[in-house]
């Protein structure tokens, strides 16, 4: 009777279970919006401004908000995906391999799931790379105020890298992105500080230019074959600057439901394109107009800015911050895949299912597996 009772509080979505006999997602609105902006707005906003200097007044701006379009319109198909046929009681596709293998067969499911975490692992090495960039350029900052902005400031990065490693080696015992909610509102806030602190900058500046720099073209090249070279690497950029469709399914399933998912998420989705275009372009638009054909390829790295320098550094220390937690969100898919792979395979080992619980003074428990603790530290 006991068995049959817990059966039919599975089924139901009751008693702290979904109907697929999961622990009760708890994800809102709020915290897809937030899951959201912390996998779009990363650093490379910044770089925008360049991208808009190599296309222009025109091209700039229409390529930034085709891209939205784009993107929104991917996600707005990709999220009724999430359940088979019917958006509210039928099975759920917990991850994008899950619905392509739904969709278009296992044959595809291979290829798609390749080009995807091939795509996960690409975005969170650059993440390694631009945290490096952004220390360093905090050294550097401090180093041209106090001896010139001529001197010879230079600093590796290979520590820095590591330093990075060490702390999402840490951060990669959370178990999963439900449980991640916090660590993508305070990546959201970073991303935003530092957006606007570069979006003050390029004011700030085009108010003491007393003009607005650029031109309709862009920056002139030497021959047809530069500019083209400049124009389609711009036009990548702006394209790399909406990536979280990738992601769109796994973060769709940490949702709560009722209202169903996909509504909620079309929402999330709507909300944090409209907040990451305005951005965007604020962005683009003001480093062009600040620095014209002389824009860096990043407002607070590249050394547009050199004053105040404090403000600079507080700046790329928000940028270190969020991609602290834009690391995570585009590693934990990995994570729950391999998780879900082994488990599937070796479903009587200890090493891959067993879960100890660790208790520390002064702080709550929490659970430890051996096999995440040694897949995701490697």
């Amino acid at each position: 009777m006991a068995v049959q009772n817990s059966l039919q509080i599975t089924r139901s979505g009751s008693g702290g279970y979904d109907d697929d006999g999961r622990a009760k997602r708890t994800g809102t609105l709020w915290s897809a919006v937030a899951h959201i902006i912390t996998a779009i707005i990363g650093a490379g906003v910044l770089s925008l401004a360049w991208s808009t200097s190599q296309l222009g007044w025109i091209a700039g701006p229409v390529c930034l908000l085709f891209c939205a379009i784009v993107t929104y319109v991917s996600s707005f198909l990709l999220s009724d995906c999430y359940r088979t046929l019917d958006p509210v009681t039928v099975k759920r596709n917990y991850s994008y391999m899950d619905a392509v293998r739904v969709y278009l067969g296992n044959k595809r499911t291979w290829l798609a799931g390749s080009l995807q975490y091939l795509s996960l692992y690409g975005v969170s090495t650059a993440y390694v790379i631009t945290t490096a960039t952004c220390l360093r350029a905090i050294l550097k900052s401090n180093c041209y105020h106090k001896e010139g902005h001529q001197a010879p400031c230079k600093y590796g990065d290979v520590v820095y890298m590591m330093l990075f490693g060490l702390v999402q080696v840490i951060m990669s015992f959370i178990p999963d992105l439900h449980n991640m909610a916090w660590v993508s509102i305070v990546a959201a806030i970073m991303s935003f500080t530092y957006s606007s602190i570069g979006l003050g900058l390029g004011i700030t500046t085009v108010i003491e230019n007393g003009r607005i720099m650029g031109s309709l073209t862009g920056v002139p090249a030497s021959n047809i074959a530069d500019k083209l070279w400049l124009v389609f690497q711009a036009i990548g950029d702006i394209a790399f600057a909406y990536p979280y469709t990738v992601i769109l399914l796994e973060i769709q399933d940490t949702l709560e439901s009722p209202p169903p998912e996909n509504k909620t998420m079309k929402k999330a989705s709507m909300i944090a394109i409209l907040i990451t275009t305005f951005f965007y372009l604020c962005c683009g638009c003001f480093g062009y107009a600040a620095f014209g054909n002389q824009t860096p390829g990043n407002l607070l790295t590249g050394f547009g800015f050199y004053e105040p320098y404090w403000l600079i550094d507080f700046a790329n220390a928000c940028i270190v911050l969020h991609l602290v937690g834009g690391y995570q969100i585009y590693s934990q898919p990995i994570y729950g895949a391999v998780d879900r792979w082994c488990s599937k395979r070796y479903p009587n080992s200890g090493f891959v299912n067993n879960f100890y619980q660790l208790k520390l003074p002064r702080l709550p428990a929490f659970q430890l597996n051996m096999f995440r603790i040694c897949f995701r530290t490697t």
